[in-house]
């Protein structure tokens, strides 16, 4: 059975919300995407339930986040070892993170997470990659704490 993310969850989507890539350095990515594009960091901070360390870059009205792990046994430090620095995930905001994560398992989405966990931006939730032909996708629900900038 092929099912697309937009058709399960129908007009639950807001916008793709941002573009993820992992690093090792996040200083010198910092550095090497500001360079190449321009863009500025609009926000940088621990996310210490995902053990992990953010950036957020606005590239022209679109959003880059560069992740760096925090702790060498975390899915991100382990997926740098695996497969290097690269693209980790597409973040699609979402107006009911828990409808939205209901309708996808009614569906038969393999999901990372069945209920939402706070993250960077909000809540959070993971749809495995299995479920979306090799492409991590993160759902959020921004919070009013959370918002981007």
């Amino acid at each position: 059975m092929t099912v697309t993310v937009a058709s399960t969850l129908g007009n639950d989507i807001l916008r793709l919300d941002h573009t993820a890539i992992v690093v090792g350095d996040l200083d010198a990515a910092i550095d090497g995407w500001v360079g190449l594009t321009g863009a500025h960091v609009t926000r940088r901070e621990r996310v210490d339930t995902q053990r992990v360390e953010i950036a957020m870059l606005d590239v022209g009205g679109t959003a880059l986040e560069l992740i760096t792990p925090t702790d060498s046994e975390s899915g991100v430090a382990r997926f740098l070892t695996k497969r290097g620095e690269s693209l980790h995930h597409v973040a699609f905001e979402v107006r009911d993170i828990s409808t939205a994560l209901e309708r996808l398992e009614a569906a038969g989405f393999a999901l990372i997470d069945l209920t939402p966990r706070p993250g960077a931006h909000g809540l959070v939730a993971f749809i495995h990659p299995r479920s979306t032909r090799g492409v991590l996708v993160e759902l959020i629900q921004v919070t009013d704490a959370a918002a981007h900038s």
